[in-house]
C-alpha cells in the first residue's frame, strides 16, 4: 500500500501531538520538523511503533530552512509529502503601545514568514512531483477576525495567513493542490497554560465562548485531518473558523431576578 506522507511543522505542540494521534499507520507516515531538538527527540519515544516517521530539526520562519526542511521530508520518503500541517507559530498578547520591535519581529516571523516560506518551499516540491495533488493546511486565528484587546501584532500576522490561504488555492487549484486554514478559538495547550492560572481565570475565559467551554488540541486537529483529508477533496480556499462560536455568535447572559 502507497502510504501518503504527512508534512508536520510544529510538531512539538500540542495540537501537532493530537494531530498525530488522529493519523492512520495503515495510510499515513510523518516528517515532523521542530526547532525543539529535544522536544523532537521526547515526542519520536510516544509515537506508535508502526507510525513511520523522521524528524527534522529545523526554524522554518526562513527561506533556506524552509526549503532545506521539505527537501529533507521529500528525500527520507522518496517523494514530496502529499500533505501539510502547518502548525508552528507563536502567540504574543500586548498592547500596541507596549509591543517592542523585537517582540513585533519576532512574532512575524514565527508566524507569518514561517507560514509562507513552508507553504512555498511544499508547492514548489509538490509541482515537481509526477501527480501534484495534494492538500496543505495553515493556522490563522479568530483573533483576525474579531478584535480581541492586547492582541494586534498576533491578530495582523494570523490576518496575512488568512489572506495567504485563498490566493494560493487560487493559484494551484487548477494543479489539484488544495489550501486550507483553520481559525482556532483559545486552545488550551503547554503554550496557553499561564491563561488558566487560576479557577477565576478560567471562569471568566469560558464565559466568553457560546458553548461554555474553550479549546482543546483536540478539537483543531479533527478540524485538520477533516481538511487535509480525500473526504474534504472539494473544499479549498476556506479559513474554518474552529471557535466555539466567539466569532459569530454571543453568549447569552443571565439576568439576575
Amino acid at each position: 500500500m502507497n502510504k501518503r506522507t504527512v508534512l508536520v511543522t510544529g510538531a512539538t505542540g500540542g495540537v501537532a501531538s493530537a494531530l498525530l494521534r488522529s493519523l492512520d499507520p495503515a495510510y499515513d507516515r510523518v516528517a515532523l520538523v521542530s526547532r525543539n531538538a529535544e522536544g523532537l527527540d521526547a515526542l519520536r519515544g510516544q509515537l506508535p511503533n508502526d507510525l513511520e516517521a523522521c524528524t527534522i530539526v529545523a526554524d522554518v520562519s526562513t527561506v533556506e530552512v524552509a526549503d532545506a526542511a521539505v527537501v529533507r521530508a521529500s528525500e527520507h520518503s522518496g517523494e514530496p509529502p502529499a500533505r501539510l500541517a502547518h502548525c508552528a507559530g507563536s502567540a504574543l498578547l500586548a498592547p500596541l503601545h507596549r509591543t517592542t520591535e523585537a517582540q513585533y519581529r519576532n512574532c512575524m516571523a514565527a508566524n507569518q514568514d514561517s507560514a509562507f516560506y513552508t507553504l512555498r518551499a511544499w508547492v514548489k516540491a509538490r509541482l515537481q512531483a509526477e501527480e501534484p495533488r495534494g492538500s496543505a493546511v495553515l493556522f490563522s486565528s479568530v483573533v483576525a477576525q474579531i478584535g480581541v484587546s492586547n492582541h494586534e501584532a498576533i491578530a495582523m500576522a494570523k490576518g496575512a495567513i488568512a489572506s495567504l490561504v485563498p490566493a494560493a488555492a487560487a493559484t494551484y487549484a487548477g494543479h489539484g493542490i488544495r489550501v486550507n486554514g483553520i481559525a482556532p478559538g483559545l486552545t488550551r495547550t503547554g503554550a496557553t497554560e499561564r491563561l488558566f492560572a487560576s479557577p477565576r481565570a478560567e471562569a471568566q475565559i469560558v464565559a466568553q465562548y457560546p458553548l461554555q467551554r474553550y479549546g482543546q488540541a483536540e478539537d483543531l486537529a479533527r478540524a485538520v485531518t477533516w481538511l487535509l483529508s480525500d473526504e474534504a477533496e472539494w473544499v479549498t480556499g476556506q479559513v474554518l473558523s474552529v471557535d466555539g462560536g466567539f466569532s459569530r455568535v454571543r453568549p447569552m447572559v443571565p439576568t439576575g431576578g
